[in-house]
């Protein structure tokens, strides 16, 4: 039975989208993990708020875990709205991106090769390759998947607008393309790739004809570049105080690392093992000897790439398009202190995988025992793959499952001690919680994540001050930490130290100006402080309306504050109306003691009401 063209790609993109289900699929019974997860949702007050209309503004407005990408943003705060905080639907979310992706890639391929086996081959390893389970099994990393998505949409509708230029086609291309940088700026190199894809396969620039033939290929694309510029530089703003780390790293030993993670990234294409999420940086301990052959290697594969352009064009494209796609996370503008990660080599790897099948296809024709010894390596190549893919999903199953195989591979990882430190912490093993801390700054001084988690050690052991020392050390490494800083400025408030804690709450509203936690605790001091020199009706009421609003009203505390503010700025009519919700709130949350203290305070408010009127 021969099935149409039709039949036989729809019958592909559902073997891909069932594949990806079936190598990932367990990933969505996994719970968050404490590797960013905390400060991407679990923490963050305007994503658990959920989607709404000031949630839409924030996420543009302000910087979300040192990036700009609200449209990741906005993806985490409608999860929030449909589940709550369940990691059920965000990773099945982000399985769903991560099929879809791999069936565009296909239908992108076969669209502008017309090779529709090769298409679905590079489809398939991009799918199922252990590479990807870091990008898919982690919630943190939507940005991946979702800027993936946009990816593909991005060639499919630049080779559209290839077959008939007309601007509205580019303007979906720009389109797609905004998308994408708003869920992850590493999209920033697009408008290089599809120059790429210009040379081969669409064939509208030319070798024998470069500068002639590149001309108008190059100038039509002048929007993508634009919006790539402004990517650029909205990311290094928001990444002002995480570029810092770079001072600790001398440029040398960036570009040192830049040549050992190109390296390290082809041979984790070919050896998938011994994966984690935290490779730290190799810095300055790599032998010169084994740098000159990485750097001879990368130059021979390109001058190789080279010399083979007019008769094998793939292979200079797909190489290039690795080389450029990974130029933003390649290491030469350091942000934290991981050597190479995974998740960069989400998109990068296609160019290799593109490359090498066209390659590995073409010279088979030279063989009479092609189809003999081809199809079944490739199958088996699948088959081996998914294996080690879906044994690596496992590893994100927990907190405490993740850190342990890290340290299973790497004991001396700095970021695994942290990791495994803070879900020994949660589950009251606090000793053994703050020796991997320990553990931790022994490898690393400065690690800013052991340092918090002895800070909230100590302060479970009631030992205020040396929480407060170990927060000021973070705070050292990371001042725009606003978790810290509320933190900090509770510790001062319970040693009655006041003006230190408004100092602290002050910096973290300075960071993040709709901050709940800082906004409530300074509108509580100005209303109640008995020094009279800190009291500050006005200012109390306009903070505490900010700490109400970022929860909807859903909070006791919050509108005890906001009663108090008003009481405090003479508004004690607002202040009774505020007292009254906040008992419906306590009835409807079952805090039903609360009602005494609060006929204390209608009480109270009416007799400044009766009090103001005598006057």
């Amino acid at each position: 039975m021969k099935f149409s063209e039709r039949s036989r790609t729809f019958a592909i993109c559902i073997g891909l989208i069932a594949t990806v289900a079936a190598v990932f699929g367990p990933a969505v019974g996994h719970q968050f993990v404490n590797y960013d997860d905390q400060a991407y949702i679990l923490e963050n007050p305007h994503v658990l708020a959920g989607i709404s209309i000031d949630g839409v503004k924030w996420a543009f407005t302000h910087i979300h875990s040192q990036n700009w990408h609200p449209l990741t943003t906005l993806t985490h705060m409608l999860d929030c709205s449909l589940y709550g905080i369940n990691p059920v639907g965000p990773h099945a979310e982000n399985v769903a991106l991560h099929a879809i992706a791999s069936a565009l890639l296909f239908l992108v391929l076969r669209a502008m090769t017309g090779a529709v086996w090769r298409s679905a081959f590079v489809a398939a390893l991009f799918a199922i390759h252990p590479l990807r389970v870091e990008s898919v099994a982690w919630v943190s990393e939507r940005k991946d998947v979702l800027s993936a998505l946009f990816f593909m949409l991005t060639l499919g509708a630049y080779a559209w607008y290839a077959r008939s230029r007309r601007a509205r086609r580019m303007v979906v291309v720009a389109l797609f393309l905004a998308l994408g940088l708003m869920a992850k700026p590493m999209l920033v190199t697009t408008p290089l790739v599809l120059l790429l894809l210009d040379i081969w396969p669409l064939n509208r620039i030319s070798f024998d004809r470069l500068f002639a033939s590149s001309r108008r290929p190059v100038l039509e694309k002048w929007p993508l570049f634009a919006l790539s510029a402004a990517s650029c530089a909205a990311t290094l703003a928001a990444q002002r105080l995480a570029i810092g780390t770079t001072v600790y790293l001398p440029l040398r030993w960036r570009f040192n690392g830049t040549i050992d993670s190109y390296v390290q990234y082809l041979k984790q294409l070919v050896w998938p093992v011994d994966l984690v999420p935290f490779y730290p940086h190799v810095e300055g301990g790599i032998a010169t000897w084994w740098l000159a052959l990485e750097a001879a290697l990368l130059v021979a594969i390109t001058v190789a790439a080279f010399l083979t352009r007019r008769s094998r064009p793939y292979q200079l494209v797909g190489w290039f398009w690795y080389l450029i796609t990974l130029l933003p996370v390649i290491g030469i503008v350091q942000v934290g202190l991981q050597g190479h990660a995974d998740r960069y080599t989400y998109l990068p790897h296609v160019g290799l995988l593109l490359g090498a099948t066209w390659s590995i296809a073409d010279a088979k024709r030279a063989f009479a025992w092609r189809k003999t010894i081809l199809i079944p390596a490739a199958a088996a190549a699948i088959v081996a793959l998914a294996i080690l893919s879906w044994r690596q999903t496992g590893v994100w199953r927990d907190t405490e499952t993740l850190w342990r195989h890290t340290l299973a591979i790497d004991p001396d990882n700095d970021v695994a001690h942290a990791g495994l430190g803070g879900i020994l912490v949660v589950q009251g093993q606090v000793a053994a919680g703050i020796a991997h801390y320990d553990r931790a700054l022994d490898i690393r001084p400065g690690n800013a994540a052991a340092e918090n988690g002895l800070a909230v050690a100590y302060t479970l052991l009631n030992r205020p001050q040396d929480a407060i020392e170990h927060w000021k050390k973070m705070l050292e490494v990371l001042p725009d930490n606003v978790d810290a800083h509320v933190s900090l400025g509770l510790l001062y408030a319970g040693q009655v130290r006041i003006r230190e804690a408004l100092e602290e709450w002050e910096l973290a509203l300075r960071y993040d100006e709709t901050n709940a936690a800082a906004a409530n605790n300074i509108a509580w001091v100005l209303a109640t402080s008995p020094d009279p020199a800190l009291r500050d009706g006005t200012r109390a009421v306009e903070l505490a309306q900010i700490a109400v609003r970022s929860t909807n009203g859903r909070s006791i505390l919050q509108l005890q504050a906001l009663a108090a503010a008003y009481a405090e700025a003479g508004k004690f009519e607002d202040a009774i109306a505020t007292v009254e919700r906040t008992g419906r709130l306590a009835d409807e949350l079952g805090e039903h003691d609360k009602q005494a203290e609060l006929n204390g305070w209608v009480a109270k408010f009416r007799n400044g009401v009766a009090i103001r009127d005598q006057r």
